[in-house]
């Protein structure tokens, strides 16, 4: 046991160090399957995916279809797919793994084998014309690893295996005239890496799969030769007859089991990764020094000075000058002691986000925080979103504690509404959204649409665990002590006088969250890279380091506009800080847009319907996660500061 705890300081260290690595490190979801040769080693099938198109590397849509989907019409297995059970996460994220009609036998080589003959008739030949413009590829996994096609990083010079292959070719012609040639690939050869465990030749475990399409235009049964011209769908009414074939082939690989995934784990030009993170702490480390110096230096000479007048007995003053210095001194922040923790405007609802805020906040650090030691491994499927729906429906324990503390402190008297809006507010909103965009995605009958049997699984979680959990939350937050403020509350509030420009709402918003979404803006480019093309994320180093510089700049630099609020004599922090800091949803949203334009090119309003709409949900919930980091921030700012001066 104590080797173990070793091994895994050492790992969250070596990962600390070196986020780029932390791809050759994971705990594997599931347990080794040996084979023995002859072995049939099983082919599911998964969704039929869009990725960039090869006419202009930019994607063409966001829905994905079943592999057995009718317009298709690709090869059954004998009595019809099988669906393989799938984990809640795999689900959600659209993965519909069934079985398929290949016999892989382990060592045993197969070249042009039959697959079944399909007679496709126009509107069936249109759909897959436009799946092949659009980019589609096919989805595949033997022995949990996805089938893939080589890719090499021009960059970096290193050879990967990309996840998924083409379902067609897009032949580009010279004339503008003459219309594009689409070709459907119609034959597999599969390439199957394997390994010798300790060099039995009993023990074989598969290490590696590759799959090179191709199409060919068999005019009777297949056999395979170069000499077939490329397939491609005829105008007509007359039915197309298409035949399918597949080759399989193996090659013993050096590769071990527990490596075999460092292909597929590929890193997009680390030095980007490194350069932002070099940039953005220097950002941080001149922000946090600017907030020491406010902070240490100004407000301590500050506080200083405002306990020393008030000591000084008005006996002992020479002159009305010493009185017009004593006033003097009683300027900026320290005059509006009395209203800096007056009740801001609707309450209920400020304390019922920054309930969901915290909830978000440690989930999304405990999640990042598992992902980092290696236990979200790829190999695992949907376990990312699993442990995500987990953490955050154990987790309603803290956001109840959270927003029946903070209503609290504000004097709320609407104790039972927040106890009833704190589990239900947020959750509605992006299940109502959710279900909206489901809706599209049915009625394009995608794979990604939610079955309906999962949203009735998610709502009882949520029913059934969730609530309760935040119920008990709100009740335990109920009964601790309220967090007095450290000043009293004068009765009638104090006017405000006019500010500069850029402390009005909306220029602050603007400063405050454009600097935490700068810390963020690289790996958020790679994560949505991932979310729309397809590929998989394992750079959860990288992503550690960028939340923890997100938070302390949003921390930070909304602890500086508050400071700078209550100089100017304007005490309506509390939902200033909250909307300022979580603005950096905002500029998500418009860096989703930004997205939409150049690496994009939706046609039909239902794509761009499910683009916006998903955009919106992650912004939100940004929104709600950074605004309560900006919030609970300026509030230990500002009671640190009014705890230290005496008040009469």
């Amino acid at each position: 046991m104590q080797f173990k705890d070793t091994a895994r300081q050492a790992l969250f260290a070596a990962a600390l160090v070196a986020p780029q690595l932390t791809s050759a490190f994971y705990l594997p979801g599931v347990a080794p399957t040996s084979y023995k040769p002859d072995d049939q080693v099983p082919l599911y099938v998964n969704k039929i995916s869009p990725v960039a198109a090869m006419q202009d590397y930019r994607l063409h849509s966001v829905v994905s279809y079943d592999y057995y989907h009718p317009a298709f019409q690709f090869c059954q297995p004998n009595g019809g797919p099988k669906y393989v059970s799938e984990s809640l996460g795999s689900i959600l994220f659209g993965d519909r793994i069934m079985t398929s009609p290949f016999d892989l036998r382990m060592l045993r080589n197969e070249t042009c084998k039959p697959l079944c003959k399909v007679s496709y008739p126009e509107k069936m030949r249109e759909f897959i014309n436009d799946r092949i413009y659009q980019g589609y590829s096919l989805n595949w996994l033997v022995d949990g690893l996805p089938a893939g096609q080589k890719i090499q990083d021009e960059l970096t010079g290193t050879t990967f295996y990309s996840p998924g292959f083409s379902i067609g070719d897009y032949q580009f012609t010279e004339n503008e005239e003459e219309d594009e040639k689409l070709s459907f690939n119609n034959h597999y050869e599969i390439w199957i890496e394997y390994h010798e465990v300790n060099g039995n030749p009993n023990q074989l475990r598969v290490v590696g799969v590759v799959v090179q399409p191709s199409s060919l235009a068999y005019t009777g049964e297949p056999d395979c030769a170069d000499n077939h011209p490329k397939l491609i769908f005829e105008e007509g009414d007359k039915n197309q007859d298409v035949y399918f074939s597949y080759s399989v082939y193996w090659r013993k690989s050096d590769t071990a089991w527990a490596t075999r995934w460092d292909k597929y784990l590929h890193v997009f030009d680390p030095k980007i990764h490194w350069f932002w993170l070099i940039d953005t702490a220097i950002i941080v480390i001149i922000l946090v020094l600017t907030v020491m110096s406010i902070l240490v230096r100004t407000l301590k000479k500050d506080i200083s000075r405002y306990n020393r007048l008030d000591a000084i007995s008005l006996d002992d003053l020479n002159g009305t000058s010493a009185i017009e210095d004593g006033v003097q001194e009683d300027s900026g922040w320290k005059l509006v002691h009395g209203d800096v923790f007056r009740t801001p405007s609707h309450p209920l609802l400020l304390s019922v986000l920054l309930g969901s805020g915290a909830q978000l906040f440690v989930m999304t650090g405990c999640t990042i925080a598992f992902a980092l030691l290696g236990f979200l491994s790829p190999s695992n499927r949907g376990s990312l979103g699993t442990i995500m729906i987990i953490l955050y429906t154990l987790l309603g324990f803290v956001g109840g504690y959270t927003s029946a503390r903070t209503y609290k402190a504000m004097q709320g008297e609407q104790w039972k509404v927040n106890i009833a809006l704190t589990p239900v507010l947020v959750p509605a909103i992006v299940f109502a959204a959710f279900f909206l965009l489901d809706l599209f995605l049915w009625a394009k009958q995608s794979s990604g649409a939610v079955p309906f049997t999962t949203m009735l699984v998610i709502v009882g979680i949520w029913f059934v665990i969730s609530i309760p959990l935040s119920v008990a939350g709100s009740w335990l937050g109920f009964r601790s002590p309220q967090i007095e403020a450290p000043v009293r509350v004068n009765q009638i509030p104090r006017q405000i006088p006019p500010v500069t420009t850029y402390l009005r709402p909306i220029p602050s918003m603007l400063i405050v969250g454009l600097l935490p979404f700068g810390a963020i803006f690289v790996e958020l480019y790679f994560i949505m890279s991932s979310i729309w093309f397809s590929r998989i994320y394992y750079m959860f180093g990288f992503l550690f380091l960028c939340y923890g510089l997100m938070v302390v700049v949003c921390a930070a630099v909304t602890i500086l506009m508050t400071y700078f609020l209550l100089c100017a004599e304007n005490y309506h922090w509390q939902w200033r800080s909250f909307l300022a800091a979580g603005m950096s949803g905002g500029y998500i949203f418009l860096n989703c847009l930004l997205y939409l334009i150049t690496k994009v090119k939706l046609g039909g309003l239902a794509g761009i319907v499910l683009y916006m709409g998903y955009s919106a949900l992650i912004s939100f919930l940004f929104f709600i996660l950074a605004g309560s980091i900006g919030y609970f921030a300026s509030w230990w700012f500002v009671t640190r500061i009014y705890s230290s001066i005496k008040i009469d």
